[in-house]
């Protein structure tokens, strides 16, 4: 998941970057092919890294068309796609950078960010910097703080499973089947998209895996000239991190994990995914209660349930004709999706909504229909999107069964409506993945592993709270700090000095508290 490309995403494929799939148990010469492998990947990733270190970065302005002016710096890192030959092909990562603020003997080395998704690019970290936001300001004065695309996405060496402009074309089909008919339809969509990843990038799939990107995160600290690695990971990336920890506990420096996928072999990713369509739920209520709080400002009703049969009112509309052409209820949850995802749309959600009820629709369509003459922006959706179902459906064996998620789905969305069915069918080209699919790591402590900071909103939607507990149980040492009565997605960015203050102690110093934390909730946005 990622906090950026979600809203990036949201309006045009129905659903959330959500997690999902489920883990069949290995033959015994299944796991010995395995750790055959797996050796393979540690030798690999071990020469990769050494090829890194002696090659070094070669630090440039960055190209005019990536948006990252001076003095953001950019180059390339050079990874193997598959590990096991790393004197195989190669392809390039694109990575930025931009330095520390405080003096030279302030500084403690390099930073790296990975914002979520799958599929999230990382380049606009530096940017924290340059736009002098307050939350960053101390740990910036220590830290190069260092971006970089993940494998796959963007501008290093990106996927694609159908040409960008179909991809985002609207209205889509409703995702609540009201037949088997819808059933069937969306099935034939989800096979098909799957093929199309085939052939577009049939090649890097195998290798578009969770544990090769922690590879990757280790040559790039490599190049960097860092003996260890100084990571922030939220949503996603927490994942990330938390299998980069496993592999390499020993080049781990400074490790913070914000609003955290559950790493546990039996969620990734398919029950993940079930678990997130009831957190959503929950989100979405808080957010129609805040809205019925606030009937003054937005006259949607003064009780949650006001607001939701205002909302299924919408919905009704544009099922049976979408608004403005374009806006039917697959776009409609693109859009509405993200206030339960992130405090800072509840206000903007809320204004549109409150504009179409009282007679104006433009701004519901300008909102949540897909803009076609932005062509870049399309190119970049659809390749998060590729980029999410190839991480997700290689990570892991999935159910092949349709009887499963028919089922499944079915019985989830009676009490849970809102993202049930559409994240399913985001989900479900997973069904008939083309590559072959990999069992999860088992995420744990290792030698040498220092205390890890978790960070997490008790109400998260995109990654429910008890994957941070998990997490935490799982990595010896480790602190959580649980902001309380809150569910904003991607919490180290918000300004609590509960969390920010702790998260400044720990990168500066690496001090943790004694015992875990709980923080009062940041503010409330106000309309």
């Amino acid at each position: 998941m990622r906090d950026s490309g979600a809203k990036r995403r949201a309006a045009l494929l129905v659903a959330v970057a959500l997690i999902a799939g489920a883990v069949a148990a290995p033959t015994a010469s299944a796991t010995a092919d395995s750790h055959h492998g797996k050796d393979r990947e540690a030798r690999g990733v071990a020469i990769a890294a050494a090829r890194a270190a002696k090659a070094g970065l070669d630090w440039r302005d960055c190209p005019a068309d990536w948006n990252l002016a001076a003095p953001i710096q950019c180059g390339w890192v050079s990874v193997p796609m598959d590990y096991a030959k790393p004197y195989g092909k190669q392809i390039r990562l694109a990575v930025d950078r931009i330095g520390n603020t405080g003096t030279k003997s302030e500084r403690q080395g390099a930073l790296l960010y990975n914002p979520g998704g799958p599929g999230g690019s990382g380049l606009r970290f530096p940017a924290r910097v340059t736009a002098k936001n307050p939350v960053w300001a101390n740990t910036a004065k220590a830290y190069d703080f260092v971006g970089f695309d993940p494998r796959g996405v963007g501008k290093s060496a990106p996927i694609s499973c159908v040409d960008p402009q179909e991809f985002v074309k609207a209205p889509k089909a409703d995702p609540v089947p009201r037949s088997e008919a819808d059933k069937r339809a969306q099935r034939k969509l989800a096979r098909e998209y799957a093929e199309g990843c085939q052939e577009r990038s049939g090649e890097m799939l195998p290798h578009m895996t969770t544990p090769n990107s922690a590879r990757d995160l280790d040559v790039i600290r490599a190049a960097l000239g860092e003996k260890k690695l100084n990571f922030l990971g939220v949503s996603y990336g927490t994942y990330l991190g938390a299998v980069y920890a496993t592999l390499f506990p020993d080049h781990v420096r400074r490790m913070v994990v914000d609003s955290v996928v559950n790493p546990s072999r039996e969620k990734i990713w398919y029950q993940a995914n079930l678990d997130q369509d009831v957190a959503f739920e929950g989100r979405w209520k808080d957010w129609q209660d805040w809205v019925a709080k606030n009937d003054a400002a937005f006259h949607l009703g003064t009780t949650r349930g006001a607001v939701q049969a205002q909302w299924l009112k919408l919905r009704a509309t544009a099922e049976k004709e979408p608004i403005g052409g374009v806006v039917g209820p697959a776009e409609l949850i693109g859009f509405f999706q993200s206030a339960p995802y992130y405090d800072s749309a509840w206000v903007p959600v809320a204004t549109v909504f409150s504009q179409y009820v009282a007679g104006d629709p433009q701004a519901l369509v300008d909102a949540a229909a897909p803009d076609l003459s932005d062509t870049a922006g399309n190119a970049a959706s659809e390749n998060g999107n590729a980029v999410y179902t190839a991480v997700e459906c290689t990570d892991a064996q999935w159910p092949t069964s349709w009887r499963t998620w028919d089922r499944d789905n079915t019985r989830l969305h009676r009490d849970h409506p809102f993202m049930t069915w559409a994240n399913a069918w985001m989900n479900l080209p997973c069904a008939t993945w083309p590559a072959k699919q990999q069992t999860p790591l088992n995420v744990k402590s290792g030698k040498g592993l220092p205390p890890v900071l978790i960070v997490q909103s008790e109400r998260d939607a995109a990654t429910p709270y008890a994957g941070a507990v998990e997490l935490h149980q799982r990595l010896k040492g480790s602190r959580l700090v649980t902001e309380q009565n809150a569910g904003s997605h991607g919490v180290t960015g918000l300004v609590n000095s509960c969390v920010n203050n702790r998260v400044d102690t720990y990168l500066l110093t690496g001090a943790l508290d004694r015992t875990d934390v709980t923080c009062a909730p940041h503010a409330t946005p106000k309309p």
